[in-house]
This record gives structure tokens, C-alpha cells and sequence, in this order.
């Protein structure tokens, strides 16, 4: 990973090297870019961070995160700047939303090609990393998804990039020039998620450095990132402490320790092997020819980008699995490096005359892909397996993801059989690119009807006056301000993420229990304006009784609007 040592020449593992660098920007603007408008926003995170930034642009505000009008102190405010920018280049749609994460991808791809651009005999094509990082399963989800995972990601792989460069250039002022671009990298990863920008990479060359006997000199020398990260920091932290002084209280006790030591008090508390299953899970299809990897790998410990690589790798996994908190998303930084690795284990593998473990787990990866698609056909078709993910106007759907599993399982049984390196891997990488292009067109109807609800409100945004009082309840209140354009919802029941705002609303602004909700329906009533009620239908359910007879009632999925 020097880029110093780029000497000009492309280093390839065969003769197609540019044809494949060709195919990695298709496969990158098929995968990544074009699906992304052709889904609606998902709750809660989409819908989050499209509202968010829309607001910024709406008021004007740009350093004080509101959600419907109300203080939002989760996340400091790189992601939302990103998206609003985004929004007032393409528009304010989901394509805007999911366009910065997509990007990042992209520039992680670049980092890595670049950073595997040197000579050698045994060094992978520049190619490889890349290519095994976008065709991951993890890191295509969570790229196409409308989540601040990929920006911070990105952030914190660079900076990691400009940190090794730093560590391996002899030269002072090249080294100190890549250390403060690192810890500039790390403030704009903070400005996206916190103080994690900090300690996970301090945790990974803590590490590195103690393997590397070099922990004096990394100590000597950590003031020059501080430096920089702080310069990045310190404009918009003062500015929101200027603005709202309770930010970093809350923001440093709540949203960082809180949720790190306490499972009763921080979100989605799993167990401390979680990621073990998610890691395997998303580094498919790779982590099934893994073993090959692994074998290449051997008595390589001595190599400075491995021993890098790996405490990067197992410094950011077990710093995750550590906290009481867990989510899918979480350990993302974890695949630029395992792609790193894998791509240097496969290629130092076949340069042994080994192929058997890449035979086994491409076979067998085949094998189950076909076996998956034609259980879902089955399943489709006769109900034997009692799913059936898709209804019964969908067939188009599962058709589609059949053929595509089917492509995939079949490509990667190809491999298998290919000749020459660069074809096996390109081959295996390149089988689930028309399965990944398909995915945004064959969600089943199923998963909209839970987690989409901009469906159901779009039914109606042309024909709710701007007078009218909309009530919805914490869960759906970021989509309903969303397709509404309005940041005055009040809110039903369930304050949900916006509790800590509420406690500094306007008291005539805020959170109704039934009885509160069925008074102001009289009230308004009365002064002939509308009310409109968007509620989860289990909710609805449940009030029914209490609240007046609406006048209308629109019900798509989990979700229904009444009008009074």
C-alpha cells in the first residue's frame, strides 16, 4: 500500500488487466449508481436522513440537526451536510440520499486500487482488492442504502491509508504532511460519528505500532493528526455549543457511553459474538473461498501490510463486538481491509500452484445458489415451504431474482473451471453483479408494506391543504415530515427517538396521548381544519374507540391515514 513506490506500471495477474479495470467502473455504475431511485425510502434510517438535511436546506439552519422542528443530537453533522448537498444537486429524492454512501464505496474502491499499484511478483493486481470490496454482500447493502456508515467508513479508510503511507515515507515533511491529512480524514470521520473516529484507529495503531516495535515514535509523532482533526473539529463544534450548549453533554454521556457500556440503556444490545455470523455472512461470496485466502497467508507475518491489515481488521471487529450496542452496519470498516487481505491471500495462493480450496468453496457456493433458487421457485409455485416472500401479483419479481441466483451459481461454478488466475477471480467476482443490479426491482411488495410508508403518503400529498394539523407517531414522524415537507407534526403516543427534543418543545407543539388527539380533532373541527393521523395500524386498532369516526381512510400495509 505505498503509493511512493508507484513506478507507472500497471502490475496484472494476466493479460486482461485493463479490460477488467474497465469492467470494474460498469459493474460500479450498474451495482452501485443507476438502482439507486428505483426503491422508496425505508424506515426509520432513510427516512431519517432525508428529512434531516431537508430541514437544513428548508430553514436555512446548517449547524443545529432538527427532526420535525426538534433538537436532534444523535450524530454531529458531516452525513447530513453530505446529504443536503446531494439534495441540492440532484433534488430532494431517495437517489440524493443514497448517493453519498454509493460514492464513499467508490472512493474506498479507488483507495485500494491505489494502494495496490506497485511491482512485484507476488503483489495482487491493483484490481483485486477493489473488485472483492464491491462485490461483497455487506458492503453493496449497506453502499446502496441511505445510512452514515459509508461516509465514515470512507473517512476512517483513508485516514488509515495516509497513516500507513506516513508510517513507511523516510522523508520528514512527507511524513508529516500524511499525518495531518490523516487527522484531517479522522475529524470529518468524527464530524459523521463521533468519537469512535478516534478510538477505534488509535486502538488499531496502538497495535500496530507495539507489533511493529515502533510505539515511541507513533507517541511522538500522534500530536501532528490531533492537530489537524482538532482544526477540522473545533468550527462547527464551537458553533453548536454557541447555539446549544447541551449538546455535548448529551452527545459525549448519552449517545457515546451510554450506549457503549449499558445494555438496558444503549440500542440493539446483542451478544458479543454477533458479528461473527454478520462478518461470514457479509463478506459472501469471498469468505467461502476464505480457507485459499488464509492458506496464501501463511508465514507472511513479517510483511508490514499484513501485520497493518490484520490489526486494522481485528482491532475494529473486536471494538465493535465489545460494545453493548450492535448493528449490522457497525463493522463495515472491517471489509476495506479483509478485501486488502483476501485479495493478497488469493493471489499469493495461486502463485504457490494451489487451487483445490478455491475449487471447493466456489463449488459449493454454486451449488447452494442454485439449490436457493429453485427452493424459491418451488416455494413460489406450490407454498410447500410455507414462505413465500412474494404475493401472488409479484411472479415477475421472483422470476427475476431466480434467474439471477441462478447466473450467480452458475458464474461461480465457472470459475472453478477457468483458466488462468485473473479469470477464475474476475469470473467468481463478476457471477453476482447481475443479481446485485437486480436487487432494487425485486424487494418483495411484503417488506415495502412494513417499512415504506412514503407509498401510501404520496397517495396524498397533493390533497392535504397547507392548514392542516398532521399527527403522527414517533416511528413515522421522519416520513411523514418527509412527504409532507412540513416540520410541525405533532406527535401521537410514542415519542421515540425525538424524546430528548420534546422535553424542550413548546408545550402546545408536542406529544397527545388518545384523549389529547380526539380533543384537538373537536377543536379543529370546529374551526374547519383538517386533521390528518398517520399511525401504525396496530396503533390504530388500539385507539379506535377513543377517537372520533374519521371522515376518510387510506390503509397501505402496516400503515393507514385517517382524515378529520
Amino acid at each position: 500500500m505505498n503509493v511512493a513506490q508507484y513506478t507507472g506500471r500497471l502490475p496484472d495477474g494476466g493479460r486482461n488487466a485493463n479490460r477488467v479495470l474497465a469492467l470494474l467502473g460498469v459493474l460500479y455504475l450498474l451495482v452501485y449508481i443507476l438502482p439507486l431511485s428505483h426503491r422508496p425510502l425505508l424506515l426509520p434510517d432513510e427516512t431519517r436522513y432525508f428529512e434531516i438535511p431537508r430541514e437544513m436546506i428548508a430553514t436555512g439552519d446548517w449547524v443545529v440537526p432538527r427532526l420535525d422542528g426538534l433538537v436532534y443530537f444523535e450524530k454531529p453533522v458531516m452525513g447530513y451536510w453530505a446529504n443536503a448537498l446531494a439534495m441540492l444537486v440532484v433534488g430532494q429524492n431517495a437517489f440524493a440520499v443514497r448517493l453519498p454512501g454509493a460514492m464513499a464505496m467508490g472512493v474506498v474502491a479507488l483507495a485500494l486500487f491505489f494502494g495496490f499499484r506497485r511491482t512485484g511478483d507476488e503483489e495482487p493486481p491493483a484490481w483485486l482488492a477493489p473488485l472483492i470490496f464491491l462485490t461483497s454482500a455487506e458492503t453493496f447493502a449497506i453502499g446502496t442504502f441511505g445510512v452514515l456508515d459509508s461516509l465514515f467508513s470512507m473517512f476512517l479508510t483513508l485516514a488509515m491509508f495516509a497513516f500507513f503511507q506516513g508510517y513507511q515515507t523516510r522523508r520528514g515533511g512527507h511524513r508529516r504532511g500524511w499525518l495531518l491529512l490523516a487527522g484531517a480524514l479522522i475529524g470529518a470521520a468524527f464530524l459523521t460519528k463521533g468519537f469512535i473516529a478516534f478510538v477505534v484507529p488509535g486502538l488499531i495503531l496502538a497495535a500496530f505500532a507495539f507489533w511493529e516495535g515502533r510505539l515511541a515514535t507513533l507517541l511522538r509523532t500522534s500530536w501532528l493528526p490531533v492537530l489537524s482533526a482538532l482544526a477540522v473539529i473545533l468550527p462547527w463544534g464551537v458553533a453548536i455549543y454557541r447555539r446549544e450548549g447541551d449538546f455535548w453533554p448529551y452527545f459525549i454521556w448519552v449517545e457515546h457511553i451510554q450506549r457503549f457500556l449499558h445494555p438496558g440503556r444503549g440500542q440493539h444490545p446483542e451478544a458479543f459474538w454477533f458479528f461473527v455470523p454478520v462478518f461470514v455472512a457479509g463478506m459472501l461470496p469471498w469468505s467461502v473461498v476464505a480457507p485459499a485466502a488464509v492458506l496464501g497467508l501463511r508465514n507472511r507475518w513479517g510483511d508490514s501490510r499484513i501485520r497493518f491489515l490484520t490489526c486494522w481488521l481485528i482491532g475494529t471487529f473486536l471494538f465493535f463486538s465489545a460494545s453493548s450496542g450492535k448493528l449490522v452496519t457497525y463493522i463495515l470498516p472491517c471489509f476495506p481491509p479483509a478485501a486488502a487481505l483476501m485479495a493478497m491471500g488469493l493471489w499469493r495462493y495461486q502463485g504457490q500452484g494451489g487451487w483445490r480450496a478455491f475449487r471447493r468453496g466456489t463449488g459449493i457456493w454454486g451449488g447452494v445458489l442454485i439449490l436457493v433458487a429453485v427452493g424459491l421457485a418451488v416455494d413460489q409455485l406450490t407454498g410447500m415451504l410455507g414462505a413465500r416472500p412474494y404475493g401472488p401479483q409479484e411472479a415477475w419479481k421472483w422470476a427475476l431474482a431466480c434467474a439471477g441466483l441462478v447466473v450467480w451459481g452458475g458464474g461461480s461454478l465457472w470459475s472453478r473451471h477457468a483458466s488462468g488466475s485473473s479469470r477464475k477471480l474476475v469470473g467468481f467476482a463478476l457471477a453476482g453483479v447481475l443479481f446485485f443490479s437486480l436487487a432494487a426491482f425485486i424487494f418483495p411488495e411484503s417488506i415495502y408494506a412494513r417499512k415504506a410508508p412514503g407509498l401510501l403518503l404520496a397517495r396524498h400529498r397533493q390533497q392535504i391543504p397547507d392548514d392542516a394539523v398532521i399527527v403522527a407517531d414517533g416511528y413515522l414522524v421522519r416520513a411523514v415530515c418527509a412527504a409532507f415537507q412540513r416540520q410541525d407534526v405533532r406527535l401521537f403516543i410514542t415519542p421515540d427517538e425525538l424524546a430528548y427534543g420534546l422535553r424542550r418543545a413548546p408545550a402546545q407543539r408536542r406529544l397527545s396521548d388518545a384523549n389529547a388527539l380526539a380533543r384537538l380533532i373537536a377543536a379543529q373541527r370546529k374551526a374547519l381544519h383538517p386533521v390528518i393521523v398517520v399511525l401504525r395500524r396496530d396503533h390504530m386498532k388500539r385507539y379506535r374507540g377513543v377517537l372520533p369516526e374519521p371522515n376518510g381512510m387510506d390503509i397501505y400495509g402496516n400503515f393507514v391515514l385517517l382524515s378529520f
